[in-house]
């Protein structure tokens, strides 16, 4: 028994040595990411000790077998060095996809998921893209490989015992059951406890801070979850059907008071261009277009992905799934979105992306959304002008989409998607040191994007369609590193211009100061061309009183609504601040305003469950 024992007590401290690594990665992680959460840590860090021992339960339930199976073979040497090996091998894997969220934590705002590792939608672009970011964040790099030494060089090893001892029968039976009760013990980590369901990547809310929950998971955790896991929604059954539809109901009627216009319609997204960017220098362009256009002061993305943005500008429908819409099961739903809308009404509709084709499966979602023509960086024709990584400069694309939009027949709808203010930010070698640096890695970018975009402005200036334009401006999400604390939070991380700008339309001029988001574009286009029409929009029109904004991130629902700010977990309220008093979220109102707690839960309960139910049986349409 005493062999046996060696056996187990070394599979002990093998798992207590990936546990104290884990937990150097969550420490790693905060200082990569510190400005992004909340104090005090302590409750995070405990709390995280609960989804580790989860997450390495899992893992290494086959080396709990390895180590702990009864039988003489276990003390061979080959056997050991085998086993070592592979214990090293296979912790040393799950272990490093922690380094990808020290940096890419900054772009998501929650922790990778297998979906995200595995880079669904950017197969095309990402061989060449992982020798830029290597390059770009070298510093991981040494820190991983110094981490995977240390780890090795401490792994325990088992000092052989003389092989003849041969058990007796009782030492077999003892064997035996303490091999059944390490089983037991381990399967009870791995689902987190004794409780009815396994420990779920939600349930990382209930500790510390109310922006916590990515400090308190790991990465290996979320992979795990989510592996190989279709997005199935299921009716959360909150209320009862008539009631739901009084509460919520997304059957939007648009009645405008003006005839149709039977203007273009162009929908500019900017990659990246939070609300912080303006008024700072980086934006002189915008800035300036926003006094002659119709600016909506509190815009919000309903995404912290570029992936999320497409199809809730275009479709008036928020991602509020853990995966985005376009990489889900329920990607090929039916939609009735602004190109299907327009060109039943005589529109010629057409979609631009910068990047390779193929990315981001956009060239798949613009046939889902009903556009009729897609260009990509292999339909560009022009000077040469790829950027090496991602894609073509803006600057030369935004010139091609203003060639190839005049050679369209009017009306038509058309969306172009920038892409040099994206990671690895790169800009022309020719524009070195023309634009200001700022204070973070992709403030140059910015810059030089909104450069393109007056480039852009002033080419289209001189063609026949442009005063018949109605333009709209974006951005996709906000940007990784923001330095104001204002844009840190759980609602600023969100904040990005939106505009209207009709140049032949001087009423269309001034600040909106509701909030407004992204699935409010839809709606909003319709009433602005005159157009009637019902449809299924989860947002509103600029001129409803209504004044809600929804989105979804690190599995909480946020809901603004006047000046307020809630966030829910699907079962409880956890938080409610009055945003714009408190702007950095810092007195929770949740205890002295009961009743507009209430209010806003009802709410959101049922646009959660309006959402579910028309996502699972399909029925975005009319």
């Amino acid at each position: 028994m005493a062999n046996y024992y060696k056996s187990i007590t070394l599979f002990a401290k093998r798992v207590l040595l990936v546990l104290l690594i884990y937990t150097l990665c969550r420490l790693l992680f905060l200082m990569f990411n510190f400005g992004a959460f909340n104090k005090p840590f302590l409750s995070a860090f405990l709390g995280g000790l609960r989804f580790d021992l989860s997450a390495i339960a899992y893992i290494n339930l086959p080396f709990a077998i390895f180590h702990c199976l009864p039988g003489k073979f276990k003390y061979h040497v080959i056997y050991q060095k085998v086993l070592k090996i592979m214990f090293y091998g296979v912790n040393t894997l799950f272990i490093l996809t922690n380094f990808v969220d020290f940096e890419y934590y900054k772009f998501t705002g929650r922790r990778s998921t297998f979906g995200m590792m595995t880079a669904q939608g950017m197969e095309n672009e990402i061989s060449g893209l992982i020798g830029s970011f290597l390059m770009e964040f070298w510093y991981l790099l040494l820190i991983a490989v110094a981490l995977a030494i240390v780890f090795y060089k401490s792994i325990p090893d088992l000092k052989f015992p003389i092989l003849a001892i041969r058990p007796s029968k009782i030492d077999g039976i003892k064997q035996t059951l303490l091999f059944i009760g390490i089983m037991c013990i381990t399967i009870v980590f791995g689902r987190g406890g004794f409780q009815k369901k396994p420990l779920r990547i939600i349930d990382s809310s209930g500790y510390g801070a109310l922006n916590h929950s990515a400090l308190v998971l790991n990465t290996p955790f979320c992979i795990l979850k989510t592996l190989n896991q279709k997005e199935n929604l299921r009716s959360p059954k909150y209320f009862p059907k008539e009631e739901l539809d009084q509460i919520f109901s997304p059957i939007l009627s648009i009645n405008p008071t003006k005839e149709p216009t039977n203007q273009n319609v162009v929908l500019i997204i900017l990659e990246s261009f939070g609300r912080e960017h303006l008024d700072i220098g980086a934006t002189p362009f915008l800035d300036s277009l926003i006094t002659k256009s119709y600016y909506f002061e509190n815009g919000f993305a309903n995404g912290k992905l570029s992936i999320d943005a497409v199809p809730s500008t275009l479709t008036s429908i928020p991602s509020l799934l853990k995966h985005s819409i376009i990489t889900s099961s329920y990607s090929v739903n039916k939609v009735n979105g602004l190109p299907k809308i327009l060109k039943d009404h005589g529109y010629q509709t057409s979609f631009f992306h910068g990047a390779f084709n193929g990315s981001q499966n956009f060239d798949q979602y613009s046939i889902v959304a009903g556009f009729d023509t897609y260009y990509g960086k292999d339909e560009y024709e022009g000077p040469e002008a790829f950027d090496g990584r991602w894609g073509i400069f803006d600057e030369e694309f935004l010139q091609f989409y203003n060639k190839t939009l005049s050679t369209f027949q009017e009306p038509f709808f058309s969306t172009v998607f920038t892409v040099s203010s994206h990671n690895p930010y790169i800009i022309p070698e020719k524009y070195k040191n023309k634009f200001p640096k700022g204070q973070t890695k992709i403030y140059e970018s910015i810059a030089y994007s909104d450069f393109a975009l007056k480039q852009f402005f002033e080419a289209a200036k001189k063609e026949a369609w442009y005063k018949n334009t109605l333009f709209v401006i974006t951005a996709d999400h906000t940007s990784a590193e923001p330095t104001s604390e204002i844009f840190k939070t759980n609602v600023g991380k969100f904040r990005i211009p939106i505009l209207f700008f009709d140049p032949s339309n001087e009423n269309l001029i001034g600040k909106n100061d509701k909030n407004f988001q992204q699935i409010d574009i839809l709606p909003s286009v319709l009433e602005c061309l005159g157009i009637s029409t019902e449809i299924i929009s989860y947002g509103k029109s600029y001129t409803s009183t209504k004044d809600f904004v929804v989105y979804y991130l690190d599995n909480i629902y946020h809901l603004i609504d006047g000046d307020y700010y809630l966030a829910f977990n699907g079962t409880k309220v956890l938080a409610l601040y009055n945003f714009k008093e408190d702007p950095l979220l810092k007195v929770n109102l949740l205890s002295s305003e009961t009743e507009k707690a209430k209010s806003l839960e009802t709410f959101i309960k049922a646009y959660i469950q309006s959402f579910n139910e028309r996502m699972i049986d399909n029925n975005l349409t009319l």
